[in-house]
């Protein structure tokens, strides 16, 4: 595919907005990577790392290695994926601690259209399609009530393991591997070692995601190229049922005690705005919500432009 300049630019916001919902417990990159219309490529560039390119690389050169690759696609992906994750880290903590309602309620209405924007990509609905919806909304709702690990843990084979589970998350959309990391312990050490530029920690988190991805994004290309209506019907299920994660208000049923003495948040329970223990800023939550939604609504206009 032939690119202009203006589109590897495009193409790196893009990886910005994954990186930032990367970041945020709740939101799935995998989900902006889809209604920003590059998803699909998205699996099959990342399948195309394989032993044969080795081959492609000695035989025939660097040039046509990296075309086999869709090596300019990924690397400015790639590049605003890792740049908002590193420049947006502390602000996102700093907003989601001291700002969450405003935080959760722009996600809410962005997630809440991607619900609309990728249940229109089925092109055929049937009793399974329907089925795998159901199914796959129960699965990501139970998943967004599972308590926390009570333990975190920083062993590198650990985040190793940590990374491989949370990125196969991360390229669904719909499910969080933010939110994956927080129910296995890993997200606060990751989170830090990302702060404080903890190279040794990044590094072996970053080697368990690039096992996990190179895995999981074959099984959905092949899922994607065999039996698409009914992987998107299984994705819209996941992005349903993961709305109550990021629901504005909740109510907090226990807390713990942090490794720095702190008290938190362990369990929490979904209620209305209108029993909020609190200043619920229902109007700037509502007024974030559209935002939100009117962001995808505008995404969807200019892809159907383009």
């Amino acid at each position: 595919m032939s690119r202009t300049t203006k589109n590897y630019v495009v193409l790196a916001l893009k990886g910005m907005a994954m990186g930032a919902a990367d970041v945020v417990p709740g939101v799935s990159g995998g989900t902006i990577a889809f209604i920003s219309g590059i998803y699909e490529e998205l699996l099959q560039s990342i399948s195309n790392i394989k032993l044969g390119l080795f081959k492609t690389l000695k035989e025939e050169g660097f040039k046509a290695a990296w075309t086999a690759l869709n090596g300019n696609f990924l690397l400015a992906l790639f590049s605003g994926i890792f740049i908002s994750v590193f420049s947006l880290a502390k602000i996102i903590s700093y907003l989601l601690e001291t700002k969450p309602i405003l935080v959760w309620s722009f996600f809410f209405g962005l997630v809440l259209a991607s619900v609309i924007y990728i249940g229109k990509q089925i092109k055929k609905w049937n009793i399974l399609s329907v089925i795998l919806l159901v199914l796959a909304t129960i699965a990501a709702y139970v998943i967004t009530t599972l308590p926390p690990l009570v333990s975190e843990s920083s062993s590198n084979l650990f985040l190793f393991l940590s990374g491989a589970i949370a990125i196969c998350a991360m390229i669904l959309p719909g499910i969080s591997g933010s939110f994956i990391l927080v129910l296995l312990g890993a997200y606060k050490p990751i989170l830090n070692a990302v702060s404080s530029r903890d190279i040794v920690t990044i590094l072996f988190v970053a080697l368990g995601s690039i096992v996990g991805l190179l895995s999981f994004s074959r099984i959905l290309k092949w899922l994607f190229a065999n039996y698409k209506n009914y992987t998107l019907a299984a994705l819209t299920g996941f992005i349903i049922g993961s709305l109550n994660k990021i629901w504005p208000w909740k109510k907090v049923l226990t807390y713990r005690t942090n490794s720095h003495g702190e008290q938190e948040p362990f369990n929490e329970l979904s209620i209305s705005p209108f029993s909020y223990d609190g200043d619920p800023q229902l109007l700037y939550a509502i007024i974030l919500s559209l935002i939100g939604f009117s962001l995808i609504l505008l995404l969807e206009k200019l892809a159907v432009k383009k």
